[in-house]
């Protein structure tokens, strides 16, 4: 199931099998497909963070505030015993993945800077801060090489806030790793500074993500 509206204040209970009232305030459950979690963009003079949901046609622009990313049990896996993966916790134990590579199963996260266009911003480029995790456990965000070796961008297990350099005009894809099931709020920031030399700061975004057990 790609899309549910449920009541947001008994969200997190429904999703791990508790009931649903008849009466609550809708939002966008999100499990499978491409969605642009982090879509920053410029307009009006203001830096901007929304969700750029591609799961429905024609694709939609969200509020972080009004969609639950769900990451499905079939996201589950095991930490690998290459020591290069150290930053997912111990070889073996489980891990909930969301792959840089596409499994149709699974939510497609990417990270957005289309909207944004050259020469805009000094060196055409933003910067994402990912300022705080909380809920279950830790999360990681990161790429691979061709060689599959990672390059961790974010890891809340040593320290927050992260800065993630991103250029300006570009779309990328990244692996989001849960060290345990439940629930997370992930709250981010985007910062550049335009060529004047104005530095803008966008209002804080947070993304609400329940890892199914």
């Amino acid at each position: 199931m790609r899309r549910l509206l449920i009541g947001g204040g008994v969200l997190v209970a429904a999703l791990l099998g508790g009931g649903v009232p008849a009466q609550a305030s809708p939002v966008v459950v999100l499990s499978s497909g491409h969605v642009d979690v982090v879509d920053v963009a410029y307009e009006d003079g203001a830096l901007e963070i929304g969700l750029h949901d591609e799961t429905v046609e024609p694709d939609v622009e969200r509020d972080a505030d009004d969609v639950v990313l769900l990451v499905k049990n079939a996201a589950k896996t095991a930490v690998p015993a290459d020591p290069a993966y150290g930053f997912l916790g111990t070889a073996g134990k489980p891990t909930w993945i969301l792959p840089e590579i596409q499994n149709e199963e699974l939510l497609w996260p990417g990270i957005a800077t289309e909207e944004i266009a050259d020469g805009v911003f000094a060196g055409d480029t933003v910067t994402l801060n990912v300022e705080k995790v909380t809920g279950s456990g830790r999360l990681a965000i990161f790429t691979e090489n061709a060689l599959g070796t990672p390059d961790v961008l974010v890891n809340s297990a040593d320290g927050l806030p992260d800065a993630v350099g991103l250029e300006t005009g570009t779309h990328l894809h990244t692996s989001w790793a849960f060290s345990k099931a439940g629930v997370y709020l992930v709250k981010v920031r985007a910062t550049g500074t335009l060529t004047d030399g104005t530095t803008v700061t966008s209002d804080p975004a947070t993304y609400k993500i329940v890892v199914q057990p």
